[in-house]
């Protein structure tokens, strides 16, 4: 099977595209872009190198993507972009190349749902079934961890990690790092419990959502400092992975959690 190009779509020639591969009408797909297997790219969409992107991806009308990132210091230096599998990009959804200030690449993994209008701006590395509702926006260099979902106009500072599991309510606005499986809302984002709802459906035990609970509160209801709360959960750590996720989340962050 080959790929299938619509006629009025514009592909460079240096473009690899694999087996599968459908490019809708009006496209424009620049030098230096790979494009995986199935993968099915809609009418009116632009992507620019260097940009690697995997397998059985739909990219939706209007969005952009591999764009050069949106900062001023950035001088043409040829940073790239890698997608990898089964991840739905809706319209209007921006995700620009890395800057050679940070790692020079922009990472999205495998099997997100990133809906409209979504900006996901240089050096950001986001992991695995992420959902990112409508109009989310991340600043450079921000990193989202494994199953966050990001609520709707939800705004996040440049340098900040959204931990694993953690939600985010719609018009939050974080400037902070935000710990695995918490929720939070409001400006500036507070915490508001554990995503409770979210790590039953991911198959989390009675026993290790009783840890987490306890752990939260460790953290947020004892008065601890962070630095006191960490050495308090290291107690614990071995016994359960998931507390011990935390506790590697909270020793690596350099802007502080919310709180």
């Amino acid at each position: 099977m080959t790929a299938v190009i619509d006629p009025r779509a514009v592909v460079h020639s240096s473009t690899r595209l694999a087996p599968g591969v459908s490019v809708g009408p009006y496209s424009i797909i620049g030098a230096d872009v790979e494009i995986g297997a199935g993968c099915w790219i809609g009418p009116h969409v632009v992507i620019n190198g260097p940009a690697r992107i995997g397998r059985d991806n739909k990219i939706f009308q209007f969005a952009s993507v591999g764009e050069a990132p949106q900062d001023k210091k950035y001088a043409g230096e040829p940073t790239r972009l890698e997608i990898g599998d089964r991840n739905v990009i809706r319209e209007f959804v921006t995700i620009s190349r890395g800057t050679v200030q940070d790692a020079g690449v922009t990472r999205v993994g495998n099997d997100n749902w990133i809906m409209a209008y979504v900006h996901i701006a240089h050096d950001c590395q986001i992991g695995n079934q992420v959902i990112f509702a409508n109009s989310a926006s991340l600043a450079g260099h921000v990193h989202v961890h494994d199953h966050a979902i990001l609520g709707g106009f939800t705004l996040v500072h440049q340098f900040c990690h959204i931990g694993a599991h953690c939600f985010t309510a719609m018009n939050s606005v974080i400037s902070m790092d935000v710990p695995p499986y918490v929720m939070v809302s409001g400006h500036m984002a507070k915490p508001h419990g554990l995503n409770v709802e979210g790590l039953k459906r991911r198959g989390f035990s009675a026993d290790t959502l009783q840890a987490l609970r306890r752990a939260y509160k460790v953290i947020y209801r004892s008065k601890l400092t962070l630095a006191q709360a960490v050495e308090q959960l290291k107690i614990t750590a071995n016994e359960t992975p998931e507390i011990a996720a935390l506790v590697e989340f909270l020793e690596k962050s350099t802007r502080g959690i919310v709180r």
